[in-house]
């Protein structure tokens, strides 16, 4: 298997009918339904005041309702018409599925750019991204097909009721961080970050939309793209803290900051505000040092305010809250009989006497009947349980028998133990041959986060890894002493036929110990989201190699090969 970097894969423009589809993460873009996109003309003013390239602006194409792109994609609701470009909601006909579609004319002024940042976005396939799926320039358009989620909330819509609590705050802060400090590391700048650019699924997973592309729609370029991008986190998270626009002007729907006053914290701004996010917001704000005097130094990348985070106590999530059960009532019915109301108070009432017992031969022949029958179980009883006795009895005066328990369960030390977690004291890359994946992400498979992984690179040549080029790639971990090991639980990101994994016991975490002097404890294939590897038998290790040599096939269709590849969201050991 050929090894390939997701930030070199050539996508070649499509002249014929069918479009160049790029990676999709296919798990949340199922699904129709209308989740209005809303970059609108004032939010535009609002943002930047004007101060945007405007563009040469051309006549927009002639589309409506139900015209249909490629023979595939079939406009449904326009959203967007601005400066030339216009964003539609569409239905993809082929995977029936709801996608956003972004269209120019192809002699507009930044079409190239348009498509040449779609197509970089979509190499990315970090599905922490809002996925691109198609970037084609057919009959003088350009188009851009992108993912739509139906089950999303945008930003705005979140803090129209109230800030968000601290623990919902932290988690987008951290997953918008690490999701750009990972897309600057392949070169890619968002520009345009704002709270209609960041979304919330059902399940709480914090999604970005118009990486790289939204800037290029609309002229934006930046020297600093780093320091631009981690200043628009923070006025993310101020903006979460407060429900409030850290700047003057308003914005989003959000009141900004009273006239001369400045930059203040928001603990200044709301009462009960997190302390420590309160601090991470000012240092990704901070400008020049200005506030240097009662913060850290600023945070100028992603990368670092990742660093900063990873450095706050966790924020836990708010306990549940416990409601009481309604208390009883009582009832009327508990005086009276049931059935009627209850008498007045005060008022005396008669209580019918029961009927006398009827008396029967029939009735005295069954009561003598069953006397005897439990005397004459009693008697047998006595006979068996003094018989039981006199051969116990035989028993112990013959030294020579064997005694063993009634129910052939004798117990003994080998009792099934519970299963205890091991803790993760340390991890690096095993690099067998060939180059180091993601070396700088290895501590991500054990923080405790589910929402942060160690991905490979892309492979093309299948499934199985080739010996000859680069047989697997995996994490050496260390458990801080001997310990036994029986099981590893192992959570993957991309769900697919044949990924296969091994643990080995060896003896350090160097590269230089071949898996040839390894001892192997255990191996499985699956296909799901998850790899529970067993050993095969009681093994006292301090080092732990994870290792695969088969991956499943990247998100995408028959348009694209996004090549095999894998990430390991997080890995539990226990002994």
């Amino acid at each position: 298997m050929a090894e390939r970097s997701t930030a070199a894969v050539d996508v070649a423009d499509n002249s014929g009918d069918e479009p160049l589809t790029a990676k999709a993460d296919q798990s949340t873009a199922d699904g129709v339904a209308n989740n209005r996109e809303r970059d609108t003309e004032r939010d535009e003013a609002q943002e930047s005041g004007g101060a945007e390239d405007p563009g040469t602006k051309a006549s927009p194409p002639e589309l409506h309702s139900g015209h249909k792109l490629a023979r595939r994609y079939r406009l449904e609701d326009c959203v967007t018409r601005l400066d030339g470009f216009s964003s539609w909601r569409a239905v993809d006909e082929k995977l029936r599925r709801a996608v956003g579609v972004h269209l120019l004319p192809a002699d507009h002024s930044r079409a190239r750019s348009v498509l040449a940042a779609a197509r970089s976005s979509a190499l990315l396939g970090d599905p922490r991204f809002v996925q691109v799926l198609d970037a084609v320039e057919e009959n003088d358009l350009v188009y851009v097909v992108h993912e739509w989620l139906p089950d999303a909330a945008e930003l705005t819509t979140l803090l129209s009721s109230g800030p968000l609590e601290p623990h919902d705050a932290y988690q987008m802060v951290s997953q918008v961080s690490a999701a750009m400090a990972a897309a600057h590391r392949e070169g890619l700048a968002h520009l345009r970050l704002n709270p209609n650019a960041v979304l919330r699924t059902s399940s709480g997973q914090w999604r970005i939309r118009g990486l790289a592309v939204n800037a290029a729609l609309r002229g934006i370029s930046s020297d600093t793209p780093q320091r631009t991008d981690t200043e628009s986190i923070g006025a993310l998270l101020y903006a979460s803290l407060t429900q409030r626009w850290p700047y003057e002007d308003d914005a989003y729907g959000l009141a900004g900051l009273p006239k001369d006053v400045g930059l203040i914290a928001p603990d200044q701004v709301r009462a009960g505000v997190h302390r420590g996010l309160s601090e991470l917001a000012m240092r990704a704000l901070a400008n020049d040092g200005a506030t240097a005097s009662r913060h850290e130094s600023p945070c100028t990348t992603p990368e670092e305010l990742v660093k900063a985070i990873g450095e706050m106590p966790r924020i836990r999530p708010p306990e549940p809250a416990f409601t009481a059960p309604p208390e009883y009532q009582r009832t009327t019915y508990q005086q009276g009989t049931y059935g009627r109301p209850a008498p007045p108070a005060g008022t005396t009432q008669a209580v019918p006497s029961p009927p006398p017992p009827l008396q029967s031969r029939t009735g005295k022949a069954l009561k003598w009947g069953v006397s005897a029958l439990l005397i004459a179980a009693l008697g047998l009883g006595s006979w068996q349980l003094a018989d039981a006795l006199m051969e116990r009895g035989g028993q112990a005066d013959d030294t020579n028998q064997t005694q063993t328990t009634d129910d052939g369960n004798d117990k003994s030390d080998d009792e099934t133990k519970p299963a205890k977690p091991l803790t993760v004291a340390g991890a690096q890359e095993y690099v067998a041959k060939g180059a180091a994946q993601a070396p700088e992400d290895v501590a991500k498979t054990y923080d405790g986060d589910n929402s942060t992984y160690w991905r490979t690179l892309s492979f093309t040549d299948g499934p199985d890894m080739n010996p000859a080029y680069k047989p697997g790639v995996g994490i050496v971990y260390d458990l801080g002493s001997a310990q036994t090991l029986s099981t590893a639980s192992i959570g993957l990101e991309f769900v697919g036929d044949h990924t296969t994994v091994s643990l080995y016991a060896t003896d350090s975490m160097s590269s230089s110990t071949p898996i040839s002097s390894m001892q192997k404890l255990g191996t499985v294939t699956t296909s799901g989201n998850s790899a529970t590897v067993k050993t095969d038998k009681a093994v006292k290790t301090r080092y732990v190699l994870v290792w695969f040599t088969a991956l499943p096939p990247a998100p995408g269709d028959e348009f694209s090969n996004p090549g095999y590849k894998q990430a390991v969201t997080d890995v539990k050991f226990t002994g």
